[in-house]
């Protein structure tokens, strides 16, 4: 809070107050505290509950041709898909690594074997308080071990669908918001996938899924603000993903791919590259990078080493 500020709140204030010499009194010591609150945080003051406080990690977890990301904020952690079985053991090793025992939040974002082929893993190797899913089932055995995995822990399947980011507690600081799915139902595994975004002070996180042209352009025409700091492209790059519209809305700084090195796909498509460069958009791929860290301070991001 500047003088100026500090002051204009002042005047509003004792005109409110008026003739009230107590009151005046009352609202002199107030602003007297806060003015030296202020000086001493730099000329600096934050609402803990709306400004950031300490640091938010994201991690961008290279495992192959799938996607997995934890987000680590005021203690907690959210894990955002669990990537291909075959990837399971080192995605387990990579967050035991880095001192995590506990899982507050598991987020399945479609019953594809490159999102949830971890996930019965992460149950069996961390402590998962809350599950979620869009309200989608599928045939496969990996599917079937994940909600076995769910069901022995004694966890409920809770359904996500666009409006429901109060369910996901981060703590001060954070807001997090779930803009799709818009439908009960879609053609397309993909389209289940939950666009949501998650804002830590300043700054803001957008995570995909595989969600493809149509939910964006859903969430396009339901006027979502979907503005962030750094997105996760979708469906590996494909260009069954991001349109140039939705990439507009979008506005990242940061565009990150996670991606298998010589995948069977072509992932990421040209055509996908090509507009990235073209909206001038920084670009970080976990086949080339390996597992990709950001940091943010809720007012800058920086990528760690």
């Amino acid at each position: 809070m500047n003088d100026k500020k500090l002051k204009n709140s002042y005047d509003k204030a004792m005109k409110k107050h008026k003739g009230n010499k107590k009151a005046q009194l009352i609202t002199t010591v107030i602003f007297a505290i806060i003015a030296l609150v202020t000086i001493a945080f730099g000329g600096e003051l934050k609402n803990t509950t709306t400004g950031a406080i300490g640091t938010m990690k994201v991690h961008y977890i290279d495992v192959g041709q799938g996607d997995a990301t934890l987000v680590q904020v005021n203690g907690k952690n959210l894990l955002i898909d669990a990537g291909p079985n075959k990837s399971a053991d080192s995605l387990v090793e990579y967050i035991k690594g880095i001192g995590v025992t506990t899982i507050d939040h598991v987020i399945a974002t479609h019953p594809h074997e490159d999102h949830i082929g971890g996930i019965d893993e992460i149950f069996d190797a961390f402590e998962v308080k809350n599950f979620y899913s869009p309200k989608v089932e599928h045939t496969t055995k990996t599917f079937e071990k994940m909600i076995n995995a769910v069901t022995n822990e004694g966890l409920k399947i809770t359904t996500i669908k666009a409006g429901d980011g109060s369910k996901i507690d981060l703590g001060d600081g954070t807001k997090v918001e779930i803009f799709s799915p818009v439908d009960d139902k879609y053609n397309e595994l993909n389209d289940y996938s939950p666009i949501m975004k998650i804002t830590f002070g300043e700054n803001s996180f957008l995570f995909t899924g595989d969600a493809e042209k149509l939910v964006e352009k859903q969430v396009i025409a339901n006027g979502e603000n979907i503005d962030a700091d750094v997105l996760k492209v979708g469906h590996h790059g494909s260009t069954t993903s991001s349109s140039e519209d939705f990439i507009k809305e979008v506005s990242p700084d940061i565009a990150v791919i996670p991606v298998g090195e010589g995948n069977d796909y072509g992932h990421p498509h040209k055509e996908i590259l090509e507009l990235l460069e073209k909206n001038n958009i920084n670009l970080l791929r976990t086949d080339f990078e390996g597992t990709i860290i950001l940091e943010s301070d809720g007012e800058n991001i920086k990528v760690l080493e």
